[in-house]
């Protein structure tokens, strides 16, 4: 897909709706062909909107004009392509949690959770926050985390958890600064009630800091798997992370994942899990697909914010 293509694409599906600003800069950009070029000169995979824009607002640079985005981005270009070459798009979003837990609730508990993916670990407490699906609300403690959900009803208990590990390339520490205002920088700027829930999310992380380790999710997923207690169920679980994998590491990645006791929940885009046919989905607005053990159960928008459950809940 061209650099044109992928912003107007990322502008009419998933920001369309969701974020006038990141839809007006995602046009714009679309159509500037000084930018382009300089996009090329980093790899496809480093040219993804969500990362251009947080490497710019990382930095301190304008979002909200699209002139001033312009002329920060071609002046302080070096500074710009040398972020996206390190970083990645490591959007933790602890609204994810809200479409995990009408999956987590109907396995065999206590859970021992490991997120593939994992950026600071901020989705390994399902059992720390409180819910919201509509009138509905689970959970006492904070950040209080809403989603429509449709098609199911609502969750009545919130898992038991007995172990948390998480693995991810380059793991952040919610204990870091910097590694804070990278996942900061991240949250799209109308955005600002998730802002609030990742600094409340943080704070719970912060007090009982997850068990995060630096490595690859093929090489290194079975030895941290072999750590989880036998008397809990494992559940290996990764939201929107396969996109940003190359396709024969994907590959493998599912080979060994189906070796793997327990369980395995995965919410990614379609085409990224081999889950077989789908019926439509509610919208045109970009939709992960939520999938246990590879069987599709609902559609779910990129933040949490909404879940289509269509499989039958007998």
């Amino acid at each position: 897909m061209s650099t044109a293509a992928t912003y107007t694409a990322f502008a009419d599906r998933e920001a369309h709706g969701v974020s006038p600003t990141y839809e007006r800069l995602s046009r714009a950009v679309a159509a500037d062909e000084t930018l382009h070029r300089l996009l090329d000169e980093v790899p496809e995979a480093k040219r993804q909107p969500n990362l251009l824009f947080g490497v710019v607002r990382l930095l301190g640079g304008p979002v909200g004009d699209p002139e001033a985005f312009h002329d920060f981005t071609v002046r302080r270009w070096a500074e710009i392509a040398a972020g996206l070459r390190a970083r990645a798009t490591q959007t933790n979003e602890p609204g994810r949690c809200a479409v995990l837990l009408p999956v987590l609730q109907s396995l065999p508990q206590p859970l021992a959770l490991l997120e593939v993916g994992a950026s600071a670990g901020l989705g390994l407490y399902p059992d720390r926050y409180a819910y919201r699906y509509g009138d509905h609300r689970l959970g006492d403690g904070g950040p209080v985390l809403e989603c429509e959900l449709t098609g199911a009803e609502p969750p009545t208990r919130l898992p038991e958890v007995a172990w948390r590990a998480g693995l991810d390339l380059n793991p952040l520490r919610v204990t870091d600064a910097d590694d804070v205002a990278w996942l900061d920088a991240l949250i799209w700027p109308e955005h600002e009630h998730r802002r609030e829930r990742l600094r409340a999310a943080a704070a719970i992380a912060a007090a009982d800091p997850p068990h995060l380790i630096r490595g690859d999710l093929v090489d290194d997923l079975p030895a941290l798997a072999a750590q989880a207690p036998a008397e809990a169920t494992l559940v290996v679980f990764h939201t929107s992370v396969l996109y940003q994998v190359p396709e024969p590491k994907r590959l493998a990645f599912e080979e060994l994942v189906r070796t793997l006791p327990g369980h395995r929940i995965s919410v990614e885009a379609p085409g990224l899990v081999p889950v077989g046919k789908l019926p439509p989905a509610p919208d045109d607005a970009l939709h992960n697909v939520v999938a246990l053990d590879g069987v599709p159960l609902a559609w779910a928008r990129g933040h949490g914010q909404a879940m289509s459950w269509f499989a039958d809940r007998r």
